[in-house]
């Protein structure tokens, strides 16, 4: 805790101490569980004094408690997959991923189930499908995202298109407040009475509340205070989705689920480019598709160029597509829909696959587009900030050509994907962040006035966070803004939730975790030939979206095999990924590549290169642990392993003429022991006894024939 002035750090660990015997669940203050959860999938860093893996309702309430006893801001978090930096923050951090992440309850009959904060996406998918159920919205982080993190960002993905955003799906929820109360909120002619004075609020306001808020199905920006009017049925529930952890802490939710699709077909549009595809949205709504998503070429050619054209099947002619899945009671049905739709559309080439091997890599591509995304056509890194921004459909086409107008007036790229039906375009943009991120401010500001300028929304899924809450005074008046603000102040008058989001936010470019990483240039190690010959660069390729945290092995990926044994956040290719960004900062981590906080985060990296193959940013963490190696123990002395254990081989090739000797010499427990030692192993170990002949001796003396008949396998 090298960052934490002495009294100060006397402080945390008087709090951490308290924490520590109060609740059933982890709390921990060091540097390097600290360092891992000091940013997200965002461009920001902010440092928490302890992070918190609570067990129960009970964990998060005593928690507060002591927040608000010591005036200590508070965070939740869960994937850690925010890409607008709303689930880091000063103080407490809790993670509910670890241990609150169980599905509660399923009613079949009734559509509904219940679930902790910390359940993961695709984990309450999985126990919904033996009922032929599904949770409509399901952004492209759904196998590490959890659903509180989904009602916090009001999140919606590629299918929020037919079942609405999670808002338009949460039936209940229970929630901590700021001021540590208790409160089980939904919708109906009461809905408002569990919190004093938002009736009176509400009712003082109505005129802003109807012509300021849900002017369309993607203003995410701001709190969605649409829902508590009277003819909106007071929905306080659905009026928390998109609050961002500000207004309280999530401890149980019940949402709607819906039949899952029974036949699914996949229409692929090509078109000149990505604004020409744009535009033929709006002629393609009225057949009321599943799901219809903007794909560019430009990401299309980095998935080519790094992984051949095998990887992009199915694709028609063109540089921009529209994905468009619709339904039917079969499969016939679905493909006669696919082909009307297809006939009022003005692409220049087109194909349709049913459910199948086709559609699934298609849709692989788009759930990778964040991760792909990072770097630009011409290998530039590239970055969250203006990522997520939403018109009404019908202007999406113009809004787009403006848009890229704009990224090149100030000199910048990106490549554009999303939810086209929606009218929301995902964007990772090359900002210079490094070198000059005051271009971060210059260009956001401006697209901004563009996208409210056409109605639109600074976020049409992510939500604010850090990255755009400074900016809503673009899109809101001031009457609106100060009912934001007060109704924050109902659920937490002290503001210790998430503080610096939505309301009295902090400046966009605070706290950004670029700019304070030092420059560190390859060297007699590994070249970084595809990072500029810097391992800055490197290790910057993780930008946090956390896919090494799912289990993709019934999907043929094995990213990350110790993160799965352990779930343990320093296990993760991810945080050993932010364990070396926080030492090029040199904050928290302090001791450059010495620091032990880097060698325990790579302790457990098998080196298997899963990350290199299953990372769409390209992280390749074994090269990074090799280059730390070397760099630690350059000119220096290694741990006696390293010498015994790194050259096993050649000692085995020395001392297997030996074998009986050494063997019998192992049996002795002195003896053993004392290898043990010299080996840097733990001496309650048995030794292996080494074989009489070596393996290669053996297999000399066996003779095979091949067999004409048998069968032919490729090696």
């Amino acid at each position: 805790m090298t960052d934490i002035a002495p009294t100060i750090l006397d402080r945390v660990q008087h709090i951490a101490a308290r924490l520590t015997e109060l609740l059933d669940g982890d709390v921990d203050a060091s540097s390097l569980t600290r360092s891992m959860y000091s940013t997200d999938a965002s461009n920001y860093r902010v440092v928490p004094d302890i992070v918190v893996l609570p067990q129960t309702s009970n964990d998060v309430i005593s928690a507060l408690d002591i927040a608000r006893e010591y005036s200590l801001a508070m965070t939740a978090r869960g994937g850690g997959t925010s890409m607008a930096g709303n689930s880091i923050g000063p103080g407490l951090v809790l993670d509910f991923s670890k241990y609150m992440n169980r599905v509660l309850h399923i009613d079949p009959e009734n559509h509904t189930a219940t679930v902790q904060p910390g359940v993961v996406l695709a984990d309450l998918q999985q126990e919904l499908a033996p009922y032929g159920l599904r949770f409509g919205p399901d952004p492209s982080s759904a196998n590490r995202c959890t659903v509180a993190g989904m009602v916090g960002n009001n999140a919606c993905g590629p299918h929020g298109l037919s079942y609405g955003r999670t808002a338009d799906n949460v039936v209940t929820i229970k929630l901590l407040t700021g001021h540590g109360v208790v409160l089980e909120v939904g919708a109906g002619p009461n809905g408002l009475d569990a919190v004093p004075g938002l009736e009176d609020l509400v009712m003082g306001e109505l005129s802003v509340l109807r012509t300021e808020f849900g002017r369309f199905n993607r203003q995410i920006s701001g709190y969605s205070l649409e829902h508590l009017l009277p003819e909106n049925n007071r929905n306080l529930a659905a009026a928390l989705a998109g609050t961002e952890g500000t207004v309280g802490i999530i401890l149980e939710a019940t949402v709607r689920v819906v039949p899952r699709s029974a036949a699914p077909a996949l229409a692929v549009l090509g078109y000149a480019d990505m604004a020409t595809a744009a535009d033929d949205v709006v002629n393609l709504l009225p057949h009321k598709p599943l799901a219809l998503e903007g794909l560019d070429a430009a990401m299309v050619d980095v998935i080519r160029r790094t992984k051949g054209d095998s990887a992009t099947p199915g694709l028609p002619e063109g540089r921009g597509w529209l994905m468009i899945e619709v339904d039917g009671s079969d499969t016939e049905e679905a493909l006669r829909n696919a082909e009307a739709l297809i006939a009022d559309a003005s692409a220049l080439d087109t194909v349709v696959h049913s459910a199948g091997p086709e559609a699934i890599r298609l849709w692989q591509i788009r759930a990778d587009g964040a991760g792909l995304a990072s770097r630009t056509a011409d290998g530039e890194q590239a970055w969250p900030g203006w990522e997520d921004s939403a018109v009404p459909p019908e202007h999406l086409g113009a809004y787009l050509r403006e848009l890229e107008a704009l990224m090149q007036e100030h000199g910048l790229s990106g490549l554009a994907y999303g939810h086209f039906g929606d009218g929301c375009i995902h964007l990772r943009i090359d900002f210079p962040l490094a070198a000059a991120p005051e271009v971060l401010r210059r260009f956001v500001e401006a697209a901004a006035e563009l996208a409210t300028s056409y109605g639109g929304s600074l976020s049409g899924e992510h939500g604010d966070g850090r990255a755009r809450s400074e900016l809503l005074h673009t899109m809101y008046s001031h009457e609106a803004l100060d009912v934001m603000s007060r109704f924050k102040g109902l659920f937490d008058p002290d503001d210790l939730l998430n503080p610096g989001v939505v309301v009295r936010p902090k400046p966009l470019d605070a706290d950004l975790r670029r700019p304070g990483a030092a420059t560190m240039t390859a060297s007699d190690g590994f070249a970084f030939a595809h990072d500029d010959g810097n391992f800055t660069n490197a290790i910057h390729r993780c930008v946090g979206i956390g896919k090494c945290r799912a289990d993709t092995r019934e999907d043929g990926g094995f990213m990350c095999p110790s993160y799965i044994a352990t779930r343990d956040e320093k296990d993760s290719t991810r945080g050993r990924a932010r364990a070396l960004q926080e030492m090029l900062n040199g904050g928290v981590v302090s001791d450059g590549w010495a620091s032990p906080e880097v060698h325990e985060a790579l302790d457990l990296c098998l080196s298997c290169k899963a990350c290199a193959n299953d990372c769409p940013t390209g992280v390749d963490m074994a090269t990074y642990k090799s280059e730390t190696l070397h760099r630690t123990y350059q000119g220096r002395l290694r741990p006696r392993s390293h010498y015994t254990l790194g050259r096993l081989p050649q000692w085995l090739r020395l001392v297997g003429p030996f074998g009986r000797i050494v063997n019998a010499l192992g049996k002795i427990t002195p003896l053993r022991k004392a290898m043990l030692f010299a080996m840097g192993a733990d001496g309650r170990r048995a030794l292996p006894e080494l074989a009489a002949k070596p393996f290669r001796r053996l297999r000399k003396n066996v003779r095979t024939t091949a067999k004409p008949e048998g069968t032919k396998v490729v090696l």
